[in-house]
């Protein structure tokens, strides 16, 4: 089907890699943004696509990301935090970028949110909304899914000495992410497998394939290796869902495919691990696009 060969856009959990927001106006060296949709038309087309976000040393490359993409990772929320036109999640560029000397990593954010808005005219503000959500809880009889091995060679590299290189690619046959450190996961073949994920990304992760945002509210500080195991019906559901939320035109039957679908089989899975989807209303921030060019002034 031709949700499966589009749900490739959908994939990257970024850069939640950054900490915090310094007092002053922070900006590139030199920054280049090129427009990637006809590249990852082609990729597409051709049934692979392949996005990601490298930093190393000074040197910044962010390939085949959406401006949704872009504007989580500048002010760091989640995906369903950014409030905006559809084209945001369709609208897809690649940047190079150079650090000023001096500057860290921590600080790219805030250098994203400057080159947003002098090279596409964008500004934004930050309200609550009561958003309807999954909540992840601790079952009733307690975690059945033990933490993950400790890695030390792992651990060290993502402790922020490494270079930064979070990747993603995707096919007709699955998606895969890898966050670096030892963390990833893959969504493909009816079920879902983690590694060295916090509950936290796991929410996140989670929220791309379902119809409404899911918050981590276990406390658990630790990374796990779940493993989610779905029916063919539920799968193909996530998967045209996650389409979506990448601004994909799809065809009115894949639309429709969603009116009988029920997650059943996500929710048992969930129990497995000791753990629990609860549907609540939750007050969460969201950060509005009060204005955005779609395309950006020249380099």
């Amino acid at each position: 089907m031709r949700v499966i060969r589009w749900v490739v856009l959908a994939a990257l959990g970024s850069v939640a890699v950054f900490s915090q927001t310094p007092p002053w106006r922070l900006e590139f060296e030199v920054a280049s943004i090129n427009s990637s949709s006809l590249s990852t038309a082609a990729q597409a087309n051709a049934g692979q696509v392949n996005v990601g976000v490298q930093i190393d040393g000074a040197q910044v490359h962010c390939a085949n990301l959406s401006l949704t993409e872009y504007i989580r990772a500048a002010y760091r929320v989640k995906e369903y935090q950014v409030v905006g036109p559809d084209w945001l999640a369709s609208e897809r560029f690649d940047v190079s970028a150079k650090l000023p000397a001096g500057a860290k990593r921590e600080q790219v954010p805030e250098m994203l949110q400057t080159l947003l808005a002098d090279r596409f005219g964008m500004k934004t503000h930050r309200e609550t909304r009561d958003l309807p959500a999954y909540a992840i809880i601790v079952g009733k009889g307690g975690l059945k899914i033990k933490e993950s091995p400790p890695d030390p060679a792992a651990d060290s590299a993502a402790s922020g000495a490494a270079p930064i290189n979070v990747t993603a690619s995707g096919s007709r046959a699955g998606v895969s992410i890898n966050y670096g450190g030892g963390s990833s996961y893959t969504f493909a073949n009816n079920r879902f497998e983690g590694k060295k994920l916090t509950m936290a990304v796991l929410a996140d992760s989670l929220s791309r394939y379902v119809d409404r945002p899911v918050v981590d509210m276990t406390g658990l500080p630790g990374k796990y290796d779940p493993t989610l195991q779905f029916t063919p019906e539920d799968y193909l559901a996530m998967t045209i869902r996650s389409a979506i939320a990448a601004g994909v035109s799809l065809p009115p039957e894949a639309l429709k495919y969603l009116n009988g679908a029920s997650d059943e089989s996500l929710f048992s899975s969930m129990e497995t691990l000791g753990l629990k989807l609860e549907p609540r209303k939750a007050p969460l921030e969201v950060l509005v696009v009060d204005q955005m060019e779609k395309a950006p002034t020249a380099n």
